[in-house]
């Protein structure tokens, strides 16, 4: 039997609430999109370019999305030591680059543990906490929430594009608990 990628659990966004929990639950409805955006594929087809010689395909994106939320969230964010998920100074595209070689089943299980590590390093900050970003740049816990909306956002847009040219997928996540 061929493995293809799970359906993830739908992220429900109730639209009321404290803005952290607002964030956290758009947060987690971008993070079940790129997922849902690579279930049912096969681990051939998640590693396809849709336009040689760009990388740019659904696995890369989940590797750097993974490395996205251990950079901001635990190291940014929490101050954590950084220990990198793929990218490295020596290999600073690995998350893409990397991607032929990769075992998606393995790299899925990466991403939703990196997302559970990013929520346990942050759970007791609030979102006035300051963060230094790399560049020396002072912001706050809430610009590291909603720089990774953004990021997520910007990248399923991405993924919108590489499941079309697939198999012709297109929408939106439909088993959402609300709109």
């Amino acid at each position: 039997m061929t493995w293809t990628a799970p359906l993830p659990e739908a992220a429900d966004t109730q639209g009321t609430g404290a803005e952290r929990e607002q964030l956290e639950e758009w947060l987690d409805q971008h993070r079940s999109t790129l997922l849902w955006k690579c279930s049912g594929l096969t681990a051939e087809q998640l590693k396809e370019a849709a336009n040689p010689p760009s990388v740019l395909n659904l696995l890369g994106l989940v590797r750097h999305l993974t490395d996205c939320e251990r950079w901001w969230f635990s190291y940014q964010g929490a101050g954590l030591p950084f220990v990198p998920v793929y990218c490295t100074d020596a290999d600073p595209n690995a998350d893409f680059d990397g991607v032929p070689d990769a075992d998606p089943a393995l790299d899925l299980e990466r991403f939703w543990s990196e997302v559970s590590a990013s929520k346990a390093a942050t759970a007791g900050l609030g979102l006035d906490a300051p963060v230094t970003t790399h560049s020396g740049r002072h912001v706050t816990l809430r610009w590291v929430f909603l720089h990774m909306i953004e990021e997520y956002a910007r990248h399923n847009g991405h993924a919108d594009f590489l499941r079309e040219w697939i198999d012709g997928a297109t929408g939106d996540f439909q088993h959402r608990a609300s709109s």
